[in-house]
C-alpha cells in the first residue's frame, strides 16, 4: 500500500519531477474531480514558506496534502492521511509547491507567459469537466468550483504555473547524452554471473512452545497494537435511481406520431446491387460497355483493360446517388435487372454500370412496426426521464438541499452501507467479498467531508446513478484484546516459531562463515530442514523477470564472494541463508543492443540529475525560506490533533 508514496515522493527533488510531468491540476481534477483542491478549516492562516515574492500559506499546503492523498486513493484505496505523513508526504508536497512557484517566478522573470487560449485548451482536455458530448461544459466547471469554494482565477493560476514549469524543465530532462564508453561498465555488470547456495529454514519446522500466559498476550498485543487496529471506516447513505424507476410507457398517440415522423423508414423501398467501372476516356468506356452487353462479365472485362470493378451492394437510390452521381442513379434505378447502363460522364471519368440485382422491400404498417417503435420510445423516454431526475436533484443540491430532503422530494428509497473501508471490505467480516456495486458509492463517500452536500455518481452504463452522502466516519481504532484474543494467540505463537527459525538461521550462518559447507551446517541444525539449493544466474536475468527477482537472488548479487548472509522470508515464513561461492565478470563489448538500452536508461537518469540541479539553481536564484513550526502545525492539523 505504501509503495505508492515511496514512488511519488522519492528524493527531495524527485517530487519536483513528478509535479512537472504529471501536472498538479490534471492530477487533482482527474483523480478527484477537484476535491483535492478544496480549502477551508484547519490551522490558522499563515505562511509556511516564502518563495521570492510569493508565499506558501498553511491553507495552500493543507489543501495540496489532501489533494495528494485523494489522488493516492485512486490507485491505493486504503491509503489514509497518517500513512501519507509517515512516509514524508507533507515535506514532499511542500517541496513540489515551492519548486513550482520558484520555476514560475523564474520563468516570468525571463519573459515567459502563458496565453488564455492555452489555459482554455488545458481545461477543456480535463475529462471531469466534459459533458455528455465529450466537450468542455462550463456548467459542470462552475458547479465544481462552487462546491469546493474555488475560483476560476485559482485554477488558471495553477495551470499557468504548471505550464511554465513544464516548459522550463522538459528540455533539461531530455538533454542527456551518454557515450558508449560510459555505458560499457554498467552493461557489463548486467552480464555478470554468480553462483552460490540457498538454504531455507521454515518457521513451520519449529515448535511453538507452551501456551502463552495472559501477561505475555497483553504485552504482545500492546507492542503490536497497529496489527489489531481497524482502519478508518465510513458509513455511506445512498439512494439508487435506475431505469426501472422511470415510467416510460409510450401512449398510442406517441406511437402514432413516431410512425408518422418516420413514415419514409417504414414505407416500401427498392434496393439494387450495382457493379460499375470508371474509365478515363469515352471511347474506352464505350468499348467496355459493348463487351458487357455482349455477355462478358463486367469484372473480367474491366481487368482485361487494367481496371477493377466496384460493387454497391443492396443500396437505395439516394445512397447510390451520393456514392456515384444523381444522373447515374436515375439511369441505374430506371433500368431492369441485368441491364448495362452507360457510359455516363462523372467527376472521375466515364462510368459503365450493370444492375446485378433488384430487391423490392415491402413497407410496414403501423401494426407491423409497433413493437420496434415501442422499444425505441421506451429507451428514449427512459433516458430523458433519468436526465430529468438527475438535473432536478442536481439543482436541489446546488440550492443546499440535504440528502434527506432530496430523498423525500423525489420519493427515493434511502439505503445505508455497513461501516466499510475504501475498498468496500468489512474488517469485521474478513471472509465477505466486497460488493462491486458499492465501489462508486464508497469512492464518493471517502472523498466527502463532514457537512458536504450529497453528490451524484454514475452506477451503470444504462444511465443509473446514486445520490450519495457521508453518513458517519469511524476513525481508526484498536479492537479490544478480548475480541481478537484468538488472533493474538496465533500471532504470538507464529512470532515464537519465527524467532526460533531465526536462531537456527543465525547458527547456520555462523558455521558457514567459519568455513563449514552450507549443507553440513544445515544437517547439524537439530531440526528437519529442506535441502540446500544450488543457484547460478546472471544479473540481467533478475531484471528481466516480469514478476520480480527472488529476494535471495537479489541479496546474492550484493554480496562478496565466499560469504554468507541471512534474509527473512515474506509473511514470516522463515529465514534464508544465502552463500555466494563465485563471481564471473561480464563483458558487453560488441553487444550493441544491450549497450543501446543501457545508454538510454543512463540518459534518463542523467536527465533527472540535470533537472534536480536546475531546480536547485532556480530556488537559490529566487530565494526560499521555510517555517518549520508552521509546517509542524499543518502536520498536527492533518492528523486531527489541533494544537496538541
Amino acid at each position: 500500500m505504501l509503495s505508492f508514496f515511496r514512488r511519488i515522493i522519492g528524493s527531495k527533488f524527485g517530487g519536483v519531477i513528478a509535479f512537472v510531468f504529471l501536472g498538479i491540476i490534471a492530477l487533482a481534477f482527474a483523480a478527484g474531480d477537484i476535491t483535492g483542491l478544496q480549502t477551508g478549516g484547519g490551522v490558522a492562516s499563515g505562511d509556511v514558506a516564502s518563495v521570492g515574492k510569493a508565499e506558501v500559506t498553511t491553507t495552500d499546503l493543507r489543501a495540496r496534502a489532501q489533494s495528494a492523498v485523494e489522488a493516492a486513493r485512486q490507485q491505493q484505496p486504503g491509503v489514509d492521511m497518517a500513512q501519507f505523513l509517515a512516509q514524508g508526504g507533507l515535506e514532499s508536497t511542500l517541496e513540489r509547491e515551492i519548486a513550482g512557484i520558484a520555476l514560475e517566478q523564474f520563468g516570468l522573470s525571463q519573459g515567459m507567459a502563458i496565453s488564455k487560449r492555452s489555459i482554455d485548451a488545458q481545461l477543456a482536455a480535463i475529462p471531469a469537466l466534459q459533458g455528455p458530448n465529450g466537450k468542455f461544459d462550463p456548467a459542470i466547471y462552475q458547479r465544481l468550483l462552487s462546491a469546493r469554494n474555488l475560483t476560476d482565477a485559482q485554477i488558471r493560476r495553477d495551470i499557468a504555473r504548471d505550464a511554465i514549469a513544464q516548459s522550463l524543465i522538459a528540455p533539461t530532462a531530455g538533454a542527456a547524452q551518454v557515450p558508449a564508453s560510459l555505458a560499457l561498465p554498467y552493461a557489463s555488470l548486467l552480464l555478470e554471473r554468480r553462483n552460490g547456495q540457498i538454504a531455507f529454514i521454515p518457521s513451520s519446522a519449529m515448535k511453538g512452545g507452551a501456551a502463552p500466559t495472559a501477561a505475555e498476550l497483553q504485552t504482545y498485543y500492546t507492542r503490536n497494537i497497529a496489527r489489531y487496529t481497524l482502519p478508518e471506516r465510513r458509513v455511506a447513505r445512498y439512494a439508487l435511481v435506475t431505469p426501472a424507476s422511470i415510467t416510460a410507457q409510450p401512449t398510442e398517440a406517441d406511437i402514432a406520431a413516431a410512425y408518422a415522423a418516420d413514415r419514409a423508414k417504414y414505407a416500401g423501398s427498392e434496393r439494387r446491387t450495382i457493379a460499375q467501372v470508371v474509365v478515363a476516356d469515352q471511347a474506352g468506356a464505350q468499348a467496355l460497355a459493348a463487351k458487357v452487353r455482349g455477355g462478358a462479365d463486367i469484372a473480367e472485362a474491366a481487368r482485361a483493360i487494367g481496371l477493377e470493378a466496384s460493387t454497391q451492394a443492396s443500396v437505395d437510390k439516394a445512397a447510390y446517388a451520393r456514392a456515384a452521381s444523381a444522373a447515374l442513379a436515375d439511369a441505374a434505378f430506371a433500368a431492369s435487372q441485368g441491364t448495362v447502363v452507360g457510359p455516363l460522364r462523372g467527376p472521375l471519368g466515364w462510368t459503365v454500370a450493370r444492375v446485378a440485382k433488384v430487391e423490392q422491400i415491402a413497407g410496414r404498417t403501423l401494426a407491423q412496426a409497433r413493437d420496434e417503435i415501442v422499444t425505441a420510445l421506451k429507451a428514449r423516454k427512459t433516458t430523458e426521464g433519468l436526465a430529468e431526475v438527475q438535473n432536478a436533484i442536481d439543482e436541489a443540491v446546488s440550492k443546499n438541499a440535504t440528502f434527506d430532503e432530496v430523498i423525500a422530494d423525489r420519493k427515493l428509497a434511502a439505503r445505508t452501507t455497513p461501516a466499510l473501508i475504501a475498498t468496500g471490505a468489512d474488517p469485521l467480516a474478513p471472509g465477505a467479498a466486497p460488493d462491486p456495486a458499492l465501489a462508486p458509492i464508497l469512492a464518493a463517500a471517502f472523498q466527502a467531508q463532514d457537512g458536504d452536500p450529497p453528490s451524484l455518481v454514475s452506477t451503470g452504463p444504462d444511465g443509473s446513478f446514486a445520490v450519495v452522502a457521508l453518513g458517519r466516519t469511524l476513525p481508526a481504532a484498536p479492537r479490544p484484546l478480548a475480541d481478537v484474543r484468538d488472533a493474538v494467540v496465533a500471532d504470538f505463537t507464529a512470532e515464537r516459531t519465527r524467532q526460533a527459525a531465526r536462531r537456527v538461521a543465525n547458527d547456520v550462518l555462523a558455521k558457514a562463515n567459519r568455513g563449514m559447507p552450507l549443507r553440513q551446517a544445515i544437517t547439524q541444525a537439530g531440526v528437519s530442514l529442506p535441502p540446500v539449493q544450488p543457484v547460478a544466474t546472471a544479473r540481467l536475468a533478475l531484471t528481466q523477470n516480469p514478476r520480480g527477482a527472488a529476494p535471495p537472488l537479489v541479496l546474492m548479487f550484493s554480496m562478496t564472494p565466499n560469504s554468507a548472509r541471512t534474509l527473512e522470508a515474506a509473511n514470516n515464513a522463515g529465514w534464508y541463508v544465502v552463500r555466494l561461492d563465485g563471481v564471473q565478470p561480464g563483458d558487453a563489448r560488441g553487444n550493441t543492443a544491450l549497450l543501446d538500452v543501457t545508454r538510454a536508461d543512463l540518459g534518463r537518469a542523467v536527465g533527472r540529475e540535470y533537472v534536480e540541479q536546475f531546480v536547485r539553481a532556480v530556488r537559490n536564484t529566487v530565494g526560499v525560506k521555510t517555517d518549520a513550526a508552521a509546517v509542524a502545525g499543518v502536520r498536527r492539523d492533518l492528523l486531527g490533533q489541533g494544537g496538541n
